[in-house]
């Protein structure tokens, strides 16, 4: 068997790393490698002005390298402005581990992914993201400190989902009050797309607050219990973006509003968990404001988790990381605010805020 070799010559004209879009001045990219238990993982490094970054690891069955090296890069970036708009002293990153959770996870593979965490000594902090739990996270917490949202029986912060979609209720709730003067959810047809320990929650809380709930997920089982359980309708249509709702509420992977839905749309706000759900911010942001859709920026509204977590570091108890999380619904109705201000779409707004405070840093400290 020959393998094919790229020449350094195409490697240059391909760009792949410091060429993609999504690179946006990354300080550092680790590819993680080792055989004997299989872990392929890469961590991304974005930003650290403001602290060590911090940003949950993803375990994904993605279709290819490079599709892991986007997601990793924008998931990092996002957690930087994410840290940035909320006001903690933590920089941007994330982890991807290339694989199936389900079949492929192992604890050698967490133990080995926990040692290439550590060699890092602490610039780069994981936690849990989609395809791992918090016993994932008590594993590496084995070989390194630099981890949380471990179990709190470990003194840890748990499950970060439950304050995650605390947030995203409070960022809607925001945007329910902004486009139509009251925030109250009742009576309001609410599409949440993914039902993930984060969009349960989430449907709990509208449910109970008497929304009418529409759930849609690629898993039927998962489906039928949830909506059972919250007594939420089961979305049977063809098109999921063209449902006539009120709010829709992205709870899965990201870039759902991209060139083939955003003019599908029939919802007035969009406020969900997802991260990065505008598959171009600039383009797919400015369409949704000029259409009149009120988008509450996912980095923004989706910041209750690594409150959550970040209470591991600064040792708040749940009540105040509630009471943060909670600020979220203020700093949302800002940012709408600060948008029509400056003539921006509220995606530009949160990134302006959120710049601004990691230049002034910057500034402060001669960096």
């Amino acid at each position: 068997m020959i393998a094919e070799v790229t020449t350094p010559k195409e490697l240059q004209k391909m760009d792949p790393v410091f060429g993609q879009v999504s690179f946006d001045n990354h300080e550092q990219i680790v590819f993680c490698n080792d055989k004997d238990t299989g872990l392929k993982a890469i961590i991304g490094i974005h930003n650290t002005v403001l602290g060590p970054a911090l940003g949950g690891t993803r375990m994904w069955n993605y279709t290819n390298e490079w599709e892991a090296l986007n997601d990793v890069l924008r998931l990092s970036r996002g957690m930087t402005y994410k840290s940035a708009i909320t006001g903690l002293n933590l920089g941007g990153g994330k982890a991807v581990i290339i694989g199936d959770a389900k079949t492929q996870k192992t604890p050698e593979l967490m133990r080995k992914f926990g040692e290439f965490v550590h060699s890092l000594s602490g610039k780069y902090i994981t936690a849990e993201d989609v395809g791992m739990q918090t016993e994932d996270m008590d594993t590496v917490r084995d070989v390194t400190p630099y981890v949380t949202g471990i179990s709190e029986s470990r003194g840890g912060s748990g499950n970060p989902s439950p304050v995650t979609a605390f947030g995203v209720y409070m960022g809607m709730k925001a945007a329910a009050k902004y486009k139509y003067g009251s925030d109250s959810l009742a009576g309001k047809k609410v599409l949440v797309q993914g039902i993930g320990h984060v969009g349960e929650t989430l449907v709990d809380y509208l449910t109970k607050e008497g929304a009418i709930v529409t759930i849609a997920d690629i898993n039927i089982n998962r489906l039928n219990e949830v909506g059972a359980q919250y007594g939420a309708k089961v979305f049977t249509g063809s098109d999921l973006y063209s449902a006539d709702v009120d709010i829709y509420a992205p709870c899965a992977l990201g870039a759902t509003i991209n060139d083939d839905t955003v003019y599908k749309l029939n919802a007035s706000i969009v406020a969900g968990a997802a991260n990065n759900q505008l598959a171009n911010e600039n383009v797919h942001g400015k369409i949704l404001q000029e259409r009149g859709i009120l988008y509450a920026p996912d980095f923004l509204i989706n910041a209750g988790g690594i409150i959550n977590v970040y209470a591991e570091i600064e040792h708040y108890d749940k009540a105040e990381s509630m009471r943060r999380t909670e600020n979220i619904y203020h700093t949302t109705l800002e940012i709408f605010d600060y948008a029509v201000k400056n003539n921006i779409t509220t995606h530009q707004a949160a990134l302006t805020i959120a710049q601004n405070r990691i230049d002034q840093r910057k500034k402060e400290s001669g960096k």
